[in-house]
């Protein structure tokens, strides 16, 4: 336990005079209040809260290369300025391949400037499934444009209604911090 950095928690049988029940969690989780409590058949129950921070959902920028802005023919300069056959004389494939891969990150940095983007989707309710059915709401809704008939119209409306559910249950069903969990 102690290589994957597992903590077990119980210290009471819960069986007669076993320790049948385990509450293993890694060391930076928090558990609180764990108390074997009164019996069920053979087996004691065990009681505890389990201490959960929400992850930050705060929108956090990125920083990507703009293509758009870039001044290729200075990048070229700074990549044809060495003299690779001297820096690459006496070195194996995986040696010349970092001096390749370090020059072109270095004449990368100045011509090439970079923009700031906001991650699109940052919410921990946001799942593959909602991302799915936004994808097939936008399609539904081409679909009703493009053509006007009542039959795509519908199918949009239905999509609609699917996404709407589907995020109102999982903001439903999220897990709140502190709740008492019993095993």
């Amino acid at each position: 336990m102690s290589t994957n950095s597992l903590q077990q928690h119980v210290n009471e049988p819960t069986r007669g005079n076993n320790i049948l029940d385990l509450v293993m969690m890694t060391t930076d989780l928090s558990i609180n209040g764990l108390e074997v409590t009164h019996k069920i058949g053979a087996h004691q129950m065990i009681d505890f809260s389990l201490e959960v921070q929400n992850p930050n959902t705060r929108t956090q920028h990125k920083q990507i290369l703009d293509y758009k802005r870039a001044n290729f023919e200075l990048m070229k300069e700074e990549l044809g300025s060495n003299n690779y056959e001297v820096l690459m004389s006496n070195k194996n494939a995986e040696e010349c391949y970092m001096i390749l891969k370090e020059k072109i990150a270095t004449a990368t940095e100045h011509p090439i400037p970079r923009k700031r983007v906001r991650p699109t989707y940052n919410h921990p309710w946001f799942s593959q499934e909602i991302k799915r059915l936004i994808s097939a709401r936008q399609h539904s809704y081409r679909r009703f444009k493009r053509y006007q008939t009542e039959p795509h119209r519908q199918e949009h409306i239905h999509t609609c209604r699917a996404v709407r559910r589907t995020v109102k249950s999982t903001n439903r069903n999220k897990p709140l911090s502190n709740e008492r969990t019993k095993v």
